[in-house]
């Protein structure tokens, strides 16, 4: 039996989850997020606890069993208390602010780079080199904070551009010039 796959998921106060066939639905605080799973897989509510099990011992079943918890689970999070990923703005003349709902990036480009926010998603900029990206979706959170990766990614000579708080850049070594005799 899967580790993960057999805990309950406890369901806090102020959250309500719905569950019809093999669509979850949960309200709470931060929102309200719906995902459709397996049809494989069995979900049930008991009191304030969600359980999830699969019909047999197939690999897929079992694989698909941890998956589906940790959804729900995911799913549970991020209407109590949300995701956010944070991003760092590094090399001279980088710099992001929040314009309106609009975040505009000047990242060494002859233009300013402008992403704005998504359903869902909020974006706080608290320093000129520091992005927050908060949400309750963690999937789209995550996608949302690559996509803004993406628009400079760090290199590994002088570690310009944005990465993830926390992430470590492998530096690499200039090219050696050839020594005058």
């Amino acid at each position: 039996m899967s580790r993960i796959g057999r805990k309950p998921i406890e369901i806090p106060a102020g959250v309500e989850v719905q569950v019809e066939g093999n669509t979850v639905t949960v309200k709470g605080p931060k929102g309200t997020l719906t995902n459709t799973f397996h049809p494989d897989m069995s979900i049930k509510v008991e009191g304030n606890e969600v359980l999830v099990t699969r019909p047999s011992e197939d690999k897929v079943h079992k694989s698909l069993h941890g998956l589906t918890r940790t959804l729900v689970a995911n799913m549970v999070e991020g209407v109590t208390k949300g995701f956010q990923k944070e991003l760092e703005v590094n090399g001279v003349g980088y710099r992001v602010a929040k314009q309106g709902t609009n975040l505009v990036m000047n990242l060494g480009f002859s233009h300013q780079v402008i992403m704005a926010e998504k359903d869902g998603i909020t974006i706080e900029v608290p320093a000129p080199n520091r992005i927050i990206v908060h949400g309750a979706d963690k999937q789209k959170v995550g996608q949302f904070a690559a996509e803004i990766r993406e628009k400079r990614p760090p290199e590994p000579y002088k570690g310009k551009g944005i990465k993830y708080a926390g992430e470590f850049i492998i530096r690499k070594e200039g090219k050696a010039g050839k020594g005058k005799k």
